[in-house]
């Protein structure tokens, strides 16, 4: 949320615009300064639980102490104790041993800074990819709507960005669909392969912990396990260094990286649409397209959306480098670089993600012009058809094809050279060569003959694959998405 007029401190500072401007609260959350100590607190609530359930010496009184001040943080002491002791880590530690006198001794038994700090930057990546998800799904559905509606509606298709074999609207759209299922998909697969890195101690030997057991391996294992169910993870990382494999971040920031990249595609092609006003994004009642030019309806919302997924699909190559220069069992050159990286590329995906629901939530269909179009080009491709036909009716292929090459070009220089339109069926019409089709030319021209399964394809896909895709995300599809800016 944008900072009120009157607080003059909030101006006078650089602020990210994917948290002022763009990210939702929740994801604003989820990387936050709060959630981010606040989880710390717990994971060291969680450590004292277990090591308490295995004999070590804490009480019942010191758990409670910790229980009840896990969100009473105050930040002020832990920024200037950091300040002090330049360590996050042990500035919190104090912290959060200020208020919990009793279990001050026991804050932190046995682990290193990771324990704290990658095991939260974990879970925060997990509840990122929850917050995603379920929006992922919103995008998914309203598109699928979108191109159940269009699906017998024919459109000329392109390749090469020139015109090609017609197909529907609701054809192209499954095209942007099936590329968001995949992401949907790859980022079930990453959530769901996250592990926990758990308590590994500070080379990730356990040996801290192995001396606290007095040599118990088993109490070690347990121990693990304990605080990994704790926190909500089914398995934890057997081997780890100080930190959890930098590659994992990899993994995680590449799959949104590559939805980046489905959806830089999917409003690209809006953004073309626009501009044949074929299709448009939604335009609001006072919304101004130009400060100069009055009549424009730019499609800012795509044009937003394809801004931030370049700078998603280029945050992977952080988390890249990162990994590749993590010598031995860790080196600290990662940490700054993480804050960075890790936060932006979830805070991006989220809002790119809100932009696009919005898009399609609203999508505007221009039939007429469609069809104005298809007219313009289709005379070109029924050629074929009108040589078929013509065979049929007892005429010499090569001689039907030799008239029609010679029509076809007269037609093109019409349209090319004097701007004016295809005139190619007109030509055909007066030429008596053809006169034993002339009743078949209105059939041959039907659009709807040239899409071919495009309908039929529509209809299975959006049964056999996207209704199964979404069916876990059914409870969370009725969030309309609005947008401040």
């Amino acid at each position: 949320m944008a900072a009120s007029a009157g607080d003059d401190d909030a101006f006078s500072r650089y602020r990210s615009p994917l948290v002022s401007r763009y990210a939702s609260p929740d994801m604003a959350f989820n990387f936050s300064e709060r959630k981010k100590f606040g989880t710390w607190r717990r994971l060291w609530l969680y450590l004292a639980q277990a090591e308490k359930s295995l004999g070590l010496a804490i009480t019942e009184e010191q758990i409670k102490e910790m229980e009840a001040n896990l969100d009473n943080i105050d930040f002020k002491m832990a920024a200037e104790e950091e300040k002090r002791l330049r360590h996050d880590v042990m500035a919190h530690v104090h912290t959060f041993a200020h208020c919990c006198p009793k279990a001050a001794g026991i804050i932190h038994l046995g682990a290193t800074s990771c324990y704290v700090g990658d095991n939260t930057d974990l879970i925060a990546l997990r509840d990122g990819f929850n917050l995603l998800l379920p929006k992922l799904a919103r995008v998914i559905s309203r598109l699928a709507d979108f191109a159940d509606k269009y699906a017998n509606l024919p459109t000329l298709g392109f390749t090469h960005y020139q015109p090609a074999q017609l197909t529907t609207v609701g054809k192209r759209c499954c095209l942007w669909i099936q590329d968001l299922c995949m992401d949907l998909h790859n980022l079930e697969q990453a959530r769901d392969e996250l592990r926990f890195r758990g308590v590994k101690g500070t080379t990730g030997t356990q040996a801290s912990f192995l001396q606290l057991f007095e040599g118990d391996h088993e109490k070690v294992e347990e121990l693990d396990r304990l605080v990994t169910a704790m926190a909500g993870f089914k398995r934890a990382y057997i081997v780890t260094g100080q930190t959890y494999s930098r590659k994992v971040d990899v993994e995680v920031l590449s799959v949104l990286a590559s939805l980046g990249a489905s959806i830089h595609k999917i409003c690209t092609d809006i953004r073309l649409l626009a501009n044949l006003k074929e299709l448009e994004e939604p335009f609001e009642k006072d919304q101004i397209g130009s400060s100069a030019m009055a009549y424009k309806r730019n499609p800012m919302r795509s044009e937003r959306c394809c801004s931030l997924a370049r700078h998603l699909m280029v945050l992977v190559m952080d988390p890249l480098q990162t990994a590749s220069v993590q010598w031995f069992e860790r080196t600290l050159d990662d940490s700054a670089n993480r804050r960075v990286c890790l936060a932006e590329a979830f805070l991006t995906a989220d809002i790119i993600l809100s932009t696009l629901q919005n898009i399609s939530e609203g999508l505007v269909v221009y039939p007429k012009v469609i069809a104005r179009r298809i007219q313009q080009e289709l005379p070109f491709m029924c050629t074929e058809n009108i040589i078929m036909a013509m065979v049929k009716a007892g005429g010499n292929r090569q001689d039907c094809h030799e008239r029609i090459r010679v029509l076809s070009q007269q037609a093109a220089a019409v349209v090319k050279q004097e701007g004016g339109d295809n005139d190619l069926i007109k030509r055909i019409r007066a030429d008596p060569y053809f006169s034993p089709i002339i009743d078949q030319l209105e059939t041959l021209l039907e659009p709807s003959s040239f899409t071919g399964r495009a309908s039929q394809q529509v209809s299975r896909f959006l049964k056999e694959e996207v209704q199964p895709a979404l069916a876990p995300y059914q409870s969370k599809m009725d969030v309309k998405m609005e947008l401040s800016l």
